[in-house]
Parts: structure tokens; C-alpha cells; sequence
């Protein structure tokens, strides 16, 4: 969703430059950094171990051990550090170069205490190439289904070839069935949640056994703090299908937001049969510098989690998500280093999962990994796309994006969109569609071994655009903020559908 402006909550970016000689992005030269260092019984640890060329570097050393240590690099060495006393070393390395450190006293050197720092020359940013062009734009017409109360998505239970559901920001899902409004809500939350700009009721998922389980899941902002993420488990009516039990709701997790803003917001069940779910980095910058949380595993802001909501109390951890048994790391965390991931997809036939993570100020970013390749960094707040953002912050082993672009003319927020599986548009098979909420576009790219190799325009606008959706027929649905909700139908037959 996208902010300000009537915008809602979408906007995040990530990560592609240089990388480190730790595996982290290189930073802008010229900047001052800030490097912990840790001496232990018997080791060193640097929150970083490298810089460019022309930095000037505070090596603040702290004794975190039983016996005493020091810390010598290019010639400076701190005093003889006691347990838990600190110094700070400032150095200059105007050069490229490697640099030894040392603790200097005999026999500490012997067991461990010693590294490299490195200092490197920024290799030239690559932007990616653009792709091809294809011409898309005279395959799909948009046919106008209703219009509803700040629409964000539309979905389906699986094999329900006649209902569609559409979630409200505003707090209600409504039904259309075969082309008809039901006239009372599906569910009703509007009393639960926290509405406004970006908050709300977010997104729903059915469960893959919908149709015997009857249940659903909700992830909505609720009336706590700053609106703290619930993600809840709903049942279906005993008596009626096209009503949900008011009562059912199980809290399977709560969130506690530091700002109102940066939500995420998507829920999908991937093909293992577990829940994903998208959530924000929690605040722009009003409460905490920009990404603040992105990075701490210890924290789910900034994250896609996985989960198995059908077992233990309130859920199981999957055993094989990424930080598992790490020391200090939540094991709901699937992937990391996102701003605000308003909306994701998993493409069953590819085993893709797709990110929309919209940026801070300059650019706008896709985002793609594999389901089968778990635990990746998308380097937000070291990266805006592939612009180098907060340099003093390490994003270890930092994955480029699928394609960024400017914010630059019409273009202002990205919002991740789905692939095409519709069979009515062969032409578009495989393809991921996505567009951009004040231009309005829609564009279809063709990936291939995490590249772009093709890209098009659908030659349709959705004005605001602020999601995507598709029923269970593949059809897939375009909303916008002004409440129409669109169908992708073929042009030669659009006024027969």
C-alpha cells in the first residue's frame, strides 16, 4: 500500500552494487565508519572488516573477556584493555590495502587474536541491463467488476470457480459470486482494526483444504500501540458458506509495531503447505533511523515469515526455515532485509517467490528467490534497489534485485503484482505481471535463471493502483485505491466475458 497522498503502505527497496571483502555491500567512499570490535579469550570479533578506499574508520574496542587484551592495527595500539573496558581507535586509509591487527600481548597473537582488515577501491556500479522489449499491449482489456471500500486484494479458496473475495483496508471481505455483490460481508473486523493510511485490514489466505477445514487466515492491524500486526486463524460459518464465524479468531501472532506505518501485509500459502507472510521494517524514520530493524534477526520487522499455523499451539516453525537453532535469531524469519514488502507472490509452477518492495526516495525494486533457496538478505537499509543507502550498516551477503527503476516522472511506488496462469492468455504464461501505483501501468516481464530477458507493457492503466489478485480460475484482478476492482480479461473477447 502506499503512504501520504492517499498512498498506502507499499514502499521499500534493497540491494545490488559492490560487496565487501566480508561478503557485505561496499560503502560510498569518503564516509566515516564505525567498527565494533570485540576481544574475547581468545579472538577478535569486528562488526566489519572492511571499508574503501579513503574512509576514515573508529575502531571502538571492547574487552569482553576474562583477562587483559589490547588491539593493534597500522601501527596504533589501545592500552592494555581489563575486562569490560573500552577505547576507541580513529585511523585514516586514504588507500586500498590490507591491514593486520593484532592483540600484542605474548601468545594471545598465537591463539587467535589476529585478522585482517581490508580496505578496497569501489568496483563501478552495473546497473542492470534493460531487457528487451515485447509487444504485450495488445493482449488484455480491463473489464470493470465493482467498485468497494479501499479495495487491497482479491482471492479465492482453492477450487471455488464462482466466488471471488475481496478484502477491504476499511475492515470487511466481500463476496462476489458469479458476477453478483452479496449483499452482507464475509467477515466483518472494522471494529478490531486500526484504519488509516497505510493500517488496516490487509490480507486474507485460505487454507489448501478450505473446502473441508473451512478455515482462513486474516493479517490486519489491530486497535494496539501503534496498530501491532495480528496474524489470525478464522473458521468458515458451521451453517452458511458465505459467512465466516465472528468468533472463530485465533491469534497465531502478534507484532509489535514501533510506528503506525511500514506493515507489509501479504499472506499466501506456498506449495509445502505453510504460511508466508510479509512484514514491514515498522517505521519510516519517525521513531528510529530508516531500516532500523532490517537486519536484526532477533526482531520479525523487515522480514517474510514462514510458519505452519495447523499444528502446536499457536503454530509450528517449519524445522527447515534458514535460522533454525541459531543462536539469537527468531526461526519464523524465511528471508530479511526488506523495507516494506506491501505484497509478494509464489509462483507454484517455478518455485519463484516474488517481492515488491517499494523504495525510500529514489528507487523502486522487484525482489526474487527461489522457495527452495531460503534465508536470503535483500540489504535494505544498505541498499535503495541498487543505490547504496545507509553505508554504515552491514547486510551481510546481500542479494541484488530482479530489476529496480527509477522514481522518476509518473513512477513512484512499485507494487508487486503475481504471474500469469491464466489459460485465456497463453501469450502471457509464466510471465510476472507488476505496476507502479501513480502511473498506473501494468508491465509483464519473462525471467529466466533470475534474470529479466524480457519485458512489456499491457498497454492498460489502473489509476492508483494498489494490488494485484487471482481468483481460482488463474484470472487475475487489478485494484485500485479509488475502489474499482478490474479483471485481466483477452481483448478480442472482452466484451463477451
Amino acid at each position: 500500500m502506499i503512504r501520504g497522498a492517499r498512498l498506502l503502505g507499499v514502499l521499500a527497496a534493497v540491494v545490488t552494487a559492490a560487496f565487501a571483502l566480508s561478503g557485505a555491500a561496499t560503502p560510498t567512499p569518503g564516509r566515516v565508519f564505525t567498527v565494533r570490535v570485540d576481544a574475547k579469550d581468545f579472538s577478535f570479533t569486528l562488526s566489519r572488516r572492511s571499508v574503501p578506499a579513503g574512509s576514515t574508520v573508529h575502531f571502538v574496542v571492547r574487552n569482553r573477556g576474562g583477562v587483559p587484551h589490547d588491539f593493534v592495527i597500522q601501527g596504533r595500539r589501545t592500552r592494555l584493555l581489563g575486562p569490560n573496558r573500552s577505547q576507541t581507535l580513529t585511523l585514516a586509509f586514504p588507500r586500498k590495502g590490507t591491514f593486520r591487527y593484532v592483540c600484542s600481548v605474548p601468545g594471545h597473537a598465537r591463539l587467535g587474536m589476529k585478522g585482517m582488515f581490508g580496505v578496497s577501491v569501489k568496483p563501478p556500479t552495473t546497473p542492470p541491463a534493460t531487457p528487451p522489449p515485447v509487444n504485450t499491449s495488445d493482449l488484455v482489456s480491463l473489464t470493470k467488476i465493482g467498485t468497494f471500500d479501499r479495495p487491497v486484494l482479491v482471492t479465492a479458496p482453492p477450487g471455488d470457480e464462482h466466488r471471488i473475495f475481496v478484502v477491504q483496508q476499511t475492515g470487511a471481505i466481500r463476496i462476489v459470486e458469479d458476477g453478483q455483490l452479496l449483499p452482507t460481508p464475509f467477515l466483518d473486523l472494522r471494529d478490531k482494526i486500526k484504519f488509516s493510511s497505510e493500517p488496516g485490514l490487509l490480507s486474507i489466505a485460505f487454507a489448501p483444504d478450505y473446502g473441508t477445514s473451512g478455515l482462513f487466515y486474516a493479517f490486519y492491524n489491530s486497535t494496539a500501540g501503534n496498530g501491532d500486526i495480528h496474524i489470525s486463524e478464522f473458521r468458515r460459518a458451521a451453517t452458511d458458506p458465505d459467512y465466516a464465524d465472528q468468533y472463530s479468531e485465533r491469534v497465531l501472532l502478534t507484532i509489535v509495531k514501533p510506528w503506525e506505518n511500514h506493515n507489509g501485509g501479504m499472506l499466501q500459502f506456498g506449495p509445502d503447505g505453510y504460511l508466508y507472510a510479509s512484514v514491514g521494517d515498522g517505521d519510516s524514520g519517525v521513531l528510529h533511523p530508516p531500516g532500523f530493524f532490517a537486519q536484526h534477526k532477533d526482531d520479525l520487522l523487515g522480514t517474510i515469515l514462514r510458519i505452519d499455523p495447523r499444528h502446536g499451539d499457536p503454530y509450528t516453525v517449519p524445522a527447515d526455515n534458514p535460522f533454525v537453532g541459531e543462536p539469537g535469531a527468531l526461526p519464523e524469519i524465511w528471508a530479511l532485509g526488506l523495507r516494506n514488502p506491501w505484497r509478494f507472490w509464489i509462483d507454484a509452477t517455478s518455485s519463484s517467490l516474488y517481492v515488491g518492495d517499494a523504495g525510500n526516495a529514489k528507487r523502486e525494486e522487484i525482489d526474487v528467490a527461489s522457495t527452495r533457496r531460503p534465508g536470503l538478505n535483500f540489504g535494505w537499509p544498505c541498499f535503495e534497489g541498487t543505490l547504496p543507502f545507509d553505508m554504515t550498516r552491514t547486510c551481510n551477503g546481500a542479494t541484488p534485485p530482479l530489476l529496480d527503476y527509477p522514481r522518476a516522472g509518473a513512477d513512484c511506488a512499485v507494487i508487486g503484482g503475481v504471474v500469469e496462469r491464466d489459460p485465456r492468455l497463453a501469450p502471457l504464461a509464466g510471465r510476472y505481471l507488476y505496476g507502479d501505483f501513480c502511473a498506473g501501468t501494468i508491465t509483464a516481464i519473462a525471467v529466466q535463471s533470475g534474470k529479466v530477458t524480457t519485458s512489456g507493457n499491457l498497454g492498460v492503466t489502473v489509476p492508483e493502483l494498489t494490488s494485484f489478485g487471482v481468483d481460482a480460475l488463474a484470472r487475475v484482478y487489478a485494484l485500485s485505491l479509488t475502489g474499482d476492482v478490474y479483471r485481466l480479461d483477452p481483448k478480442a473477447s472482452a466484451s463477451h466475458s
